[in-house]
């Protein structure tokens, strides 16, 4: 059973940075490729950055390039997304994704198999 549990979240003023943390449990992910997504209130979900857990590839929205990071830490099953210089518009719901590495795009949300319960970033003005 795989479980996937978010951490990290919280409020923060516009400018300000947070660190979101995806701890993975229930097999082995070197195969796996980890997102993360976000859905804003009345918005739909969108794709935020992705990491490949066996080579480290990464893909970014343009809404976080240059200024959100996605690592990776193997031993541990986890990914982290850094986000930095935070804007009002960032705040939303962010979950956690991960789904066997395969040809499929990195920046769809249904083509990833498990998913976090999701946290609660906030960015005040």
């Amino acid at each position: 059973q795989v479980r996937l549990v978010e951490s990290g979240g919280g409020l923060v003023q516009a400018g300000g940075s947070l660190r979101l943390t995806c701890a993975a449990s229930g097999r082995t992910f070197s195969n796996y490729a980890m997102a993360w997504f976000r859905r804003a209130p009345g918005k739909d979900r969108e794709f935020v950055a992705a990491i490949t857990l066996n080579d480290g590839d990464t893909e970014y929205a343009d809404s976080g390039k240059g200024r959100f990071t996605i690592s990776k830490d193997i031993a541990k099953s986890t990914v982290y997304l850094e986000m930095n210089n935070l804007k009002a518009e960032d705040t939303a719901v962010y979950y956690c994704a991960a789904k066997i590495k395969n040809l499929r795009a990195l920046n769809i949300g249904r083509f990833y198999n498990y998913w976090g319960q999701g946290t609660q970033v906030t960015v005040s003005t």
